[in-house]
C-alpha cells in the first residue's frame, strides 16, 4: 500500500488499484483496505441497493458519532468525513459526474428521505497537481432536522476525470457540515489536488 509516495509532506497515500488512482490524506485519516467499499442506499430499501459507492476509502474519525436508533443492540457509527474513488461506467462526461455524484452522496448520507434539502454547487474545470484535467463539483444540505442523535447537515465534493484506460472515473469526499470539527473546503480541495494516476505493478 505504501509503494506510492505521498506528494504532501507528512500525509499518507490512499490507493485504488482497480482504478489506478492514488491520492493523499492528512495523517489522522484512517485508510481502509483496497477492496473495502463504502456506499449509501435508501434507508427503507430491504435489499440495501447502493445508490452510489466508492472503493478503498479513507475515514476521518470513523466513530465520530455513534447511536443505536433502531434499538436492536447494534451501535451504528457515523464518520466525520470519508474520501474514496470509483469508476463511472455509463456516465457521459466528467461534468455530468461532478454534478450528480455529490448530490447523491448528500442525499444518501444526510437528507433522506427529503431530496429538496440538497443544494447543488457549480461544476468547475479543475486540474490536479499532477496535471489531470477534469471537473470538480459540490453539493450540500440545508436545514436537516435533528431527528436522530447523529443527524447533521453534510456536504460532498466529486472530481471526475479519465484514467489511464480512458475510462471516466472519480474521486469523492463527503462529510458533516456546520459542526465544530468540519473539514474546511480548503482541505477538501488540497486533497482533491493530490489525485493522480498510477500504474499497478504486475507484482502487486
Amino acid at each position: 500500500m505504501d509503494t506510492v509516495a505521498a506528494t504532501v509532506k507528512g500525509w499518507q497515500v490512499v490507493v485504488n488499484p482497480s482504478q489506478g488512482i492514488a491520492f493523499d490524506v492528512p495523517p489522522q485519516w484512517a485508510r481502509q483496505s483496497t477492496d473495502w467499499v463504502t456506499y449509501v442506499s435508501e434507508n427503507d430499501d430491504p435489499e440495501d441497493t447502493p445508490l452510489i459507492g466508492m472503493r478503498a476509502p479513507a475515514y476521518l474519525k470513523e466513530q465520530w458519532c455513534s447511536s443505536d436508533e433502531d434499538k436492536d443492540g447494534t451501535v451504528e457509527h457515523t464518520p466525520l468525513a470519508v474520501a474514496g474513488s470509483r469508476g463511472n461506467n455509463g456516465a457521459r462526461s466528467s461534468e455530468e459526474i461532478a454534478g450528480s455524484d455529490p448530490e447523491t452522496w448528500v442525499y444518501g448520507q444526510f437528507t433522506q428521505p427529503d431530496k429538496t434539502k440538497v443544494r447543488p454547487g457549480e461544476v468547475e474545470p479543475f486540474t490536479t497537481n499532477s496535471g489531470i484535467k477534469g471537473s470538480l463539483g459540490a453539493a450540500w444540505s440545508v436545514d436537516v432536522k435533528k431527528t436522530q442523535k447523529c443527524s447533521t447537515d453534510g456536504k460532498a465534493w466529486t472530481f471526475a476525470f479519465k484514467n489511464t484506460q480512458g475510462d471516466l472515473t472519480s474521486w469523492s469526499f463527503f462529510g458533516a457540515k456546520g459542526v465544530s470539527d468540519e473539514v474546511p473546503e480548503a482541505t477538501v480541495r488540497k486533497i482533491a489536488a493530490t489525485v493522480r494516476l498510477y500504474k499497478v505493478s504486475s507484482g502487486s
